[in-house]
């Protein structure tokens, strides 16, 4: 490998996150009277602090207050904070439920960056500091090492204090990444934790438990819930405060298989049942406890281009609010990503100099998703032949790549809690009009592991790996069938390999890219 442009070692990274746990994380709302928090003379970051969408010149820093404060953030090239640069974030209010960003800019590229966080109260009254690292992104061709998966506190397997919480978390810090793609699923609000799960083997599976997880959630408060949950493990906060995020969302932020337009079952018991109510109060609580600033987002929401120097852009995608209702999916025409954001990933990809595009997916692209006997959740509808139904924004992606003369596109995505490798080739296609490529699925992180699912045939995919548990909903106890990907893009070579690993960190599969032309 390259030497790399972040010179820094595990050991300082994790070091550098540690600091950001002085305190414990409370289970309280800003400004609300219901917890111990409020009766303290100081104000507290109550979740820790985290960094997403890094640029050249900087990074967005996430913070939340337990009352009323302003948001603090001092950055530095050194952990001693020696020299620092201050800047001064929003006055954190329990409007957003004191959650708060900040985009720190004007920082070197290439560069470790150390930050501590801050809030200054009402009555000139400073927190405790929290802190952490991030990097910037280079300007010439260096290393970069990324992770990406999805799929947090699914199918009632929650904060399991028996195992040390979510300890994923942990195994993907010591790898040090210096991004993490996180590809949907965040949270599960539709799912509660009960106090133990008996596994079909006897085996108890223990959760920590919450209010706002003692059912499916409904109002904002209850969304809100959801993240501040995730955030009490230890494990999560610290990841949180040494690599940076690039986060999207998926159905589970809202309820299972949500689609606009679509209605919950009757026999979920929820008093409100139209998703599109939902999901408004969904989307509120995951821009205010993740690490974005939605006024970035091309749609003001959340599609948006990361560029992180010469060897990589990331396209993130949002494959959930723009879909069509989910049905049989086989008529002439379908959205999955809608015009806009069509239009939008082929001139991206088209106008990008970045040697290596990643499309950050939500769904994956050929794998047939049920919802039901006769819908489906993604683009796939188990019809072979031309494309038909959502296949059609699909393919003319791929048709306009392939026109554009698009070299090195690489396809991630998570969601069907497995990991796999899929090849797609117009050898193989009913549709033919496009240049073969890889697309690489992982997760879950700590939820229920299933799969695998059948490929539709109409891009030409092939399995050429899968690693599925033997029954479905298999349990974290299992940690061989939790699973993270990791990219490393060599500085010197450009070659791009994808490791596909379970949650201890062990490979499971390995590819090795090279870019066009070499």
């Amino acid at each position: 490998m390259a030497g790399s442009a972040f010179p820094v070692s595990r050991r300082t990274v994790l070091r550098a996150a540690a600091l950001g746990l002085v305190t414990a994380p409370a289970l309280v709302a800003c400004g609300r009277g219901d917890g111990p928090a409020l009766v303290r003379d100081r104000p507290t970051l109550t979740h820790g602090i985290a960094t997403g969408d890094p640029r050249g010149d900087g990074a967005l820093i996430w913070a939340r207050a337990d009352r009323p404060a302003t948001m603090i953030v001092e950055t530095s090239a050194t952990e001693s904070f020696a020299e620092v640069r201050r800047f001064t974030g929003p006055l954190l209010t329990p409007a957003a439920d004191g959650t708060g960003r900040l985009r720190v800019d004007g920082l070197p590229a290439g560069q470790l960056v150390h930050y501590r966080v801050h809030l200054e109260g009402e009555n000139g009254v400073t927190s405790e500091p929290l802190s952490g690292v991030f990097r910037t992104a280079p300007t010439a061709p260096a290393d970069i090492r990324l992770h990406w998966s999805g799929d947090v506190a699914g199918q009632g397997f929650g904060i399991n204090p028996d195992l040390g919480g979510m300890t994923v978390f942990t195994t993907m810090a010591e790898r040090d990444p210096h991004l993490f793609l996180h590809s949907g699923d965040c949270v599960y609000a539709d799912n509660a934790l009960a106090e133990s799960v008996t596994l079909p083997d006897g085996r108890i599976w223990r959760n920590r438990t919450a209010e706002a997880k003692n059912a499916p959630a409904e109002t904002l408060d209850q969304f809100r819930g959801n993240y501040a949950y995730n955030l009490t493990d230890d494990n999560y906060r610290r990841f949180n405060a040494a690599v940076a995020q690039v986060v999207q969302w998926d159905d589970h932020e809202t309820t299972n298989n949500w689609s606009p337009g679509g209605t919950v079952a009757a026999s979920k018991n929820y008093t409100e049942r139209d998703m599109d109510i939902l999901a408004t109060r969904s989307w509120q609580a995951f821009h205010e406890w993740m690490p974005l600033a939605p006024a970035e987002a091309v749609d003001g929401r959340l599609y948006r281009k990361i560029s992180y120097g010469p060897l990589l852009d990331v396209f993130v995608l949002d494959m959930r609010a723009y879909k069509d209702v989910n049905g049989p999916n086989t008529g002439p025409g379908g959205q999955i990503f809608g015009p806009a954001q069509t239009r939008w990933l082929i001139e991206g990809l088209r106008d990008s100099r970045a040697t290596w595009k990643i499309v950050a997916a939500d769904l994956p692209l050929g794998l047939i998703v049920p919802d039901g006997d006769t819908a489906f959740e993604g683009p796939a509808n188990a019809a072979p032949g031309a494309p038909s139904g959502r296949e059609t924004e699909v393919a003319q992606v791929l048709s306009a790549i392939k026109a554009n003369k698009v070299r090195d596109v690489v396809w991630l995505t998570a969601d069907v809690h497995y990991t796999a490798a899929h090849h797609y080739s117009p050898a193989r296609a009913a549709f033919t009009d496009f240049d073969e490529f890889w697309e690489f699925v992982s997760g879950p992180l700590n939820a229920g592991a299933f799969g695998p699912n059948d490929l539709d045939p109409t891009f030409g995919p092939e399995a050429v790996f899968v690693h599925a548990p033997p029954e479905p909903n298999t349990s974290p106890l299992d940690p061989d069938y939790q699973h993270f990907g990791e990219v490393r893009i060599d500085g010197a070579s450009a070659v791009l390999t994808v490791d596909l690993c379970d949650a201890t960190g062990k490979v499971l599969f390995s590819k090795q890219l090279a870019p066009a032309g070499k």
